[in-house]
């Protein structure tokens, strides 16, 4: 049993391994700045955050095709995000690095959760999207706070 439990763990990482790439893949020179997103939606980072600003290279993702005003929103929600999160993962102190990536990663998810209640027809995703919202807010809250104690001095 445990030789099964091996295989079948090593067979999800290499699974969500693979799966991950190719959606990087697929999402390679994909530029979205002209997709109406806008600064407002950006995650504000303390200066601690910025220290490796341009580091991460270029993140943006473009569509080829056309798209709804609904799901123009849903992606430009991430785009404006990436960069932020991709540059704050570059931080040198791996602590501060982690935290400062998570805040732009939880802003994205609120854009993205901002857009499914301006657009969505289904309560239960609204609903859904509303706690999101929540949640990812008091967590930004907290990382801020660790930001400006105890990770200052990482």
């Amino acid at each position: 049993m445990t030789l099964f439990k091996t295989i079948f763990i090593a067979g999800a990482v290499v699974l969500a391994t693979v799966s991950s790439v190719m959606a990087q893949d697929a999402m390679a020179g994909h530029d979205m700045s002209a997709m109406g997103a806008d600064i407002s939606m950006a995650a504000e980072l303390p200066e601690i955050c910025k220290t490796a600003e341009g580091k991460a290279g270029d993140m943006s993702m473009a569509m080829s095709h056309e798209m709804d005003q609904a799901h123009t929103d849903l992606m430009a929600g991430m785009d404006v995000t990436n960069k932020q999160m991709m540059d704050a993962m570059m931080v040198e102190d791996i602590d501060v690095a982690f935290v400062c990536g998570m805040i732009p990663h939880h802003q994205g998810a609120i854009n993205m959760a901002k857009a499914e209640l301006e657009h969505g027809d289904n309560q239960w995703a609204k609903d859904m999207a509303q706690k999101v919202i929540d949640a990812q807010e008091q967590e930004i809250a907290e990382m801020l706070s660790w930001l400006e104690g105890e990770g200052a001095s990482e």
